[in-house]
């Protein structure tokens, strides 16, 4: 009983910032939060995993500390670098004091000059942030393990100034989009959360939460078509940001129902590869007959 009181304090917690959220998600995020563990979100672009770092910074009344993977990543824009610009400036000051090589080292090694990158400052904030790493597939590889001393020991290690401790554990939300196999290694160290395409009332649900003055017979359309459409064979299928994207472009529009016009002069804002855009026109004619958007206009 308590659990589910938990999950259901996690659930009103993200909706009270906009996110609808369900039983798997609640309990991961309930988890995470529990065992101080990193939650690993993986599924198709475009389904909220992003955004629920966003709600629970939010929610939590706490800093987001975002790193955005992209290939080439490497620890200097992940962890730390040093102002070298800065440490020559201040060396350049002091070339008229005797000092030792030790106490040349010793004053330009220091906090002073060190810049921190978003790993090495999730750990040292007072309150303990959101630290959203994005993307993680996106970066090689190798990049994983430059992080993996932080999620074992919540620590990085600093060659010049020693190890430093992290003085609150952040919250640790990673998001993956499969475009490559993650480690085994980075897997171990976090819970693991699948999020797919909404079903249809959830998804419904969502759009009427985001956009509370839209037509209600216009958002249960939008929301069957787009289901109708995720099955078609697309390059890339559209996910509930495009949903609520085209449900407020339509809405704010003052469009009350769809039809074959609206739907093809406005796919550009669910579909963005013209290969999509010309499927999609191909079996219009179907997804309007699977959607009912004939028999609603009767």
């Amino acid at each position: 009983m308590e659990s589910n009181s938990n999950i259901e304090e996690v659930k009103k917690m993200l909706q009270k910032q906009g996110y609808i959220s369900d039983d798997a998600i609640a309990m991961s995020v309930h988890l995470s939060m529990l065992l101080q563990k990193p939650l690993l979100i993986e599924g198709p672009a475009g389904v909220g995993k992003t955004e629920i770092a966003k709600v629970l910074a939010k929610a939590l009344d706490t800093n987001l500390i975002r790193l955005q993977c992209y290939e080439g990543l490497d620890s200097n824009q992940a962890i730390y670098e040093w102002n070298y610009q800065k440490q020559l400036m201040f060396l350049k000051m002091q070339e008229g004091e005797n000092l030792s090589l030790k106490e040349k080292e010793a004053s330009i090694f220091n906090e002073d000059f060190l810049m921190k990158r978003p790993l090495l400052e999730s750990i040292r904030q007072e309150k303990a942030p959101v630290l959203l790493i994005d993307e993680i597939d996106r970066a090689d590889e190798e990049f994983e393990s430059f992080f993996l001393e932080l999620l074992s020991d919540w620590q990085v290690t600093i060659p010049e100034i020693g190890t430093q401790k992290a003085i609150s554990i952040p919250h640790v939300i990673i998001t993956g989009n499969r475009t490559r196999e993650l480690s085994e290694a980075l897997r171990r160290r976090c819970l693991y959360l699948w999020i797919d395409y909404p079903a249809f009332e959830k998804e419904l649900n969502i759009v009427l939460t985001k956009n509370p003055n839209i037509n209600k017979k216009l958002a249960d359309q939008i929301c069957l078509f787009m289901k109708e459409v995720r099955q078609l064979k697309l390059e890339k299928n559209p996910g509930i940001a495009e949903t609520l994207d085209w449900a407020t472009a339509l809405s704010s529009m003052h469009i009350e129902h769809l039809d074959k016009e609206i739907v093809e002069s406005t796919l550009g804002v669910i579909l963005k590869d013209w290969q999509d855009i010309r499927t999609s026109q191909d079996s219009l004619k179907e997804l309007f007959e699977k959607v009912g958007v004939q028999q609603r206009l009767a």
